[in-house]
């Protein structure tokens, strides 16, 4: 068996691994997030949507921590983990501002959340091509869990207002947070990006 082939078939396992998998899932969990609270609109709807938005939460943690124990770490997972993080943050976004969740000044909230993430993905990108990495630091990842724990307040929304009074407004009040944390940590990535921009 040639070498090459020996490589693909040490690879093919990996796309098919449990880490993977979990990945796959959190992609597919967007359109069903989205799909209850638009085509179901009422408290039920916003239940069952929690429900999956929540599962797709834990699969972000859970595949990782798989990956690693495991040691089934791939360029796939490293790839898609993101992608399925900004996916779905930046879906329920969107839904949430179409039905009102989120609206007023809040929208600046939102606004600032995803053009940070479009303008990390973009630095991202452009440091890649400098073979620069820029690691996630633990402020990035409590900023990420306040956003995950933001939305899942505010995806319960109305329907949270009816068992816990308030709930929308704690809501909005951790996406302001988030949205803070969020112009904080996108700073680190443009001085990186300017800098290696100079430099290079």
């Amino acid at each position: 068996m040639t070498g090459v082939a020996s490589n693909r078939l040490q690879r093919r396992p990996l796309v098919l691994s449990l880490p993977n998998v979990l990945t796959y899932a959190r992609i597919l969990a967007v359109p069903a997030v989205v799909g209850f609270l638009y085509f179901m609109p009422g408290h039920t709807g916003r239940w069952i949507a929690l429900g999956i938005y929540v599962a797709a939460c834990i699969t972000d943690w859970l595949d990782g921590f798989l990956a690693r124990i495991w040691e089934q770490q791939s360029n796939l997972g490293r790839m898609l983990d993101p992608i399925a993080d900004k996916l779905l943050v930046g879906a329920t976004l969107l839904m949430l501002t179409y039905e009102n969740t989120i609206s007023g000044l809040s929208l600046w909230a939102a606004v600032v959340i995803l053009c940070r993430e479009i303008l990390v993905s973009g630095l991202r990108e452009f440091l890649a091509e400098l073979n620069v990495k820029v690691h996630v630091t633990r402020l990035a990842k409590w900023k990420t869990t306040l956003q995950m724990v933001a939305l899942g307040v505010l995806i319960a929304g109305a329907a949270g207002d009816a068992v816990l009074p308030g709930t929308t407004t704690t809501g909005l009040a951790l996406l302001w947070l988030a949205a803070l944390l969020t112009l904080w940590t996108g700073y680190d990535y443009l001085k990186a990006g300017v800098r290696h921009a100079i430099d290079s």
